[in-house]
């Protein structure tokens, strides 16, 4: 059986350092610069940031749902408490706080780019 670890997402961005700095501001990555990107750290996650230029040919970003990569999942210790932070930061949720199923409780933000990411917590106190 064929064994993989995470090593990094990709992201391209008409302005990375904008995303860069989103991600560090926003939900606490440290950011490194590199030749040609912007690496971010978050989460024990690397995330590669390239520039987008005019001409790259590169599609605009999807709307939401579509095919493929739909979101990327983040855990957070109190979702309801990291939410209010976020609100008070300005970020938009695309879905409020919810309990999805025993045990579980989710929400969705909107990053840059119109990216999807999902904020959930797992623990047995929601019901």
């Amino acid at each position: 059986m064929l064994q993989v670890t995470w090593d990094h997402i990709h992201l391209r961005s008409p302005d990375p350092e904008a995303t860069a700095n989103w991600l560090r501001d926003i939900l606490g990555g440290e950011i490194a610069r590199n030749p040609g990107r912007i690496d971010v750290k978050l989460g024990g996650a690397n995330i590669f940031i390239a520039k987008v230029e005019p001409g790259d040919g590169v599609n605009e970003p999807p709307v939401t749902p579509h095919q493929g990569l739909d979101h990327f999942g983040l855990t957070v210790k109190d979702i309801d408490a990291a939410a209010a932070a976020l609100k008070a930061k300005g970020v938009a949720f695309t879905t409020e706080p919810t309990t999805i199923r025993p045990g579980v409780r989710i929400c969705f933000i909107r990053g840059p780019q119109g990216i999807s990411i999902e904020l959930l917590e797992r623990d047995k106190k929601y019901v």
